[in-house]
């Protein structure tokens, strides 16, 4: 039996909260169940706004979708949302330059369908962490090319840089990944707030612990927030064969 848990978490260095995240275990239009997190940027009130727009968004495009096939209902959700943002921020001058990551995710039976635009991240946990997206950033970039290695990349300077983004262009491009779930997967979905915070083997391991999804979720934001709390935080945590 599917469970999940979601949370976010201003963090200790930010005023405003741009983190939104949208969960139902129950069917969204023609998808049996819908795990969103969006990570918003702009100034004031805009990466709230934009993070909030772009999941709305999404969520009444999926409604109201007569597509069947999941890859094609998250693209639509997601170039609608872009399109959305655009508008928005052409209309509004105070809303100018804002955008938004997502990742968006489905369990299909023992199936996980994944759509993602920026730096945002899905992860899947058992013995091992496995970071299923892949970052859109300049620092991703760098080290895909050989020209930085992983450790540099954590703490360097535009770290912070993302190549994709909803709001970004008039088109946007999204990655789409497929992945087989097994007894004992956890899925995590969140937002860099705590991923610069947490090398992924601290992550792996406060989610092996022997508690429920709402305590590990509280327990990975308080790590987040003990090693700095830079950032806006967002966790969803979905266990497809929960025996709970």
């Amino acid at each position: 039996m599917l469970r999940s848990f979601s949370v976010t978490d201003i963090g200790k260095k930010r005023k405003l909260n741009q983190d939104f995240v949208y969960v139902s275990e129950t069917p969204v239009g023609n998808l049996p169940n819908l795990f969103v997190v969006a990570d918003g940027m702009g100034g004031h009130n805009a990466g709230d706004y934009a993070s909030k727009c772009t999941v709305e968004t999404m969520v009444r495009e999926i409604r109201g979708c007569f597509e069947k096939n999941p890859v094609r209902i998250l693209g639509k959700a997601i170039r609608m949302a872009n399109d959305q943002i655009r508008r928005k921020a052409k209309e509004d001058s105070s809303l100018f330059g804002m955008g938004s990551t997502v990742v968006a995710a489905t369990c299909l039976g023992h199936y996980l369908q994944v759509a993602n635009v920026g730096d945002s991240r899905l992860y899947i946990i058992n013995d091992e962490i496995r970071q299923i997206t892949r970052d859109h950033s300049l620092v991703e970039e760098m080290v895909r090319l050989g020209s930085l290695d992983r450790a540099a990349a954590r703490n360097h300077p535009d770290k912070n840089i993302i190549t994709r983004a909803i709001g970004a262009l008039d088109t946007v491009e999204i990655d789409f990944f497929h992945e087989e779930l097994k007894p004992g997967d956890i899925v995590l979905i969140c937002s860099d707030g705590l991923t610069n915070m947490l090398e992924d083997e601290a992550i792996g391991n406060i989610l092996r612990e022997r508690l429920s999804l709402e305590e590990r979720a509280v327990k990975l934001i308080e790590a987040a927030n003990n090693n700095g709390g830079r950032d806006n935080i967002a966790v969803i945590l979905i266990d497809v064969f929960s025996k709970e």
